[in-house]
């Protein structure tokens, strides 16, 4: 194992103080073995959290620095961003609260951009109360696909479904034209790449729902499949990939088809997340693919209806830490093995016998 291996610093976006990020966070490090897989920097303020903590009645400890560069490994750090007090209000939608969340987010991204820290993992914010004058995204992933290189797409993860999307926060008014071939083959191919190169999946099975019910019924509900989605399947599949499709989003997943897939791209997003979630939630992880960082989150928001009340789980943010940590060593692998290239076995042996 490398040295950076050993040494991963994770970044942590504090979320919407008013919800449950906070306390997965702490939670997640409830337990001090966590912190032997990596060095955590939660960015954001010590006063908050010592709020949170107490009210909690948590034991976790950590440790306030001013620069990412006084993180101490075996330690869970907070890098403070603000030092003026704030006031939490648990389960409000507040949208002072969206600017402290967002003032992390923007933080965390510049020091994951610049190398300061190696992965990133987002705690909820409220899409609502984020939209600033100069911050108007709809969640993380436009942003990060802004600021990154690359093209985002966003990747829900479990053990059992890994579930693409074509189009994400986007109005069902607009989804159908903005399917087109251009979009299906662009998306195929970052999946295939993901899942080879974060995942070590080397010839990945790919699933593509169909747009409209049961898939079109051969153009009688609608032409998309047959015009744009099909002809696009069949051309990727001439070129190696091993993508099939379009199937009928309710019978794939009531049959358990997507057993047989390493991964499924959905045409939008409620046809992908909600499966997700009834199969995963609790479990699942929200991944950013197909960026040169790696971003990951918890595949819940910020439940308002159960913050402040020690209720939240932090299972989703433990896997999401994890498999942040998992795709950063995968990549550091996939990236020394093609650069020490094996000796044919031919030229090896034609190489021993000079030497005798």
């Amino acid at each position: 194992m490398s040295y950076k291996e050993e040494n991963i610093k994770v970044g942590i976006s504090i979320g919407d103080l008013n919800g449950i990020g906070p306390e997965v966070i702490l939670k997640c490090f409830e337990d001090n073995r966590m912190l032997e897989f990596c060095t955590p920097i939660i960015f954001g303020s010590s006063k908050p959290l010592s709020y949170v903590k107490k009210n909690l009645n948590s034991n976790v400890n950590f440790q306030g620095i001013d620069t990412i560069e006084d993180a101490i490994k075996g330690k869970l750090n907070v890098l403070n961003l603000w030092k003026e007090n704030i006031n939490i209000n648990f389960g409000q939608n507040d949208p002072l609260i969206g600017e402290y969340a967002i003032k992390s987010f923007v933080a965390a991204t510049a020091a994951l951009k610049n190398g300061d820290i190696d992965v990133l993992v987002t705690a909820p914010i409220n899409k609502y109360n984020t939209q600033l004058d100069d911050f108007k995204h709809p969640g993380h992933t436009n942003y990060l696909n802004e600021q990154l290189e690359g093209e985002a797409l966003m990747l829900l993860v479990s053990d059992e479904l890994k579930v693409g999307l074509l189009t994400d926060h986007l109005p069902i008014k607009d989804v159908a034209q903005a399917i087109t071939p251009e979009l299906i083959t662009k998306k195929v191919k970052t999946i295939e790449k993901t899942l080879i190169n974060d995942f070590n999946i080397l010839k990945p099975r790919i699933a593509v729902l169909g747009l409209n019910p049961h898939a079109g019924d051969l153009g009688v509900i609608g032409q998309e499949e047959i015009e744009i989605i099909k002809p696009t399947i069949t051309k990727l599949s001439e070129e190696g990939i091993l993508v099939t499709g379009p199937f009928p989003a309710d019978g794939f997943f009531g049959s358990q088809l997507y057993l047989n897939f390493d991964a499924v791209i959905a045409c939008y997003h409620d046809q992908g997340l909600a499966p997700f979630k009834a199969l995963s939630f609790g479990k699942g992880i929200n991944y950013t693919a197909g960026l040169n960082k790696i971003r990951t989150s918890p595949d819940h928001g910020t439940a308002y209806d159960i913050a402040g009340k020690n209720q939240a789980d932090p299972t989703s943010f433990i896997e999401a830490l994890y498999l942040a940590i998992d795709i950063f060593k995968n990549r550091i692998r996939n990236e020394e093995a093609a650069s020490k290239p094996l000796i044919p076995q031919e030229k090896e042996n034609n190489t021993k016998k000079i030497d005798n």
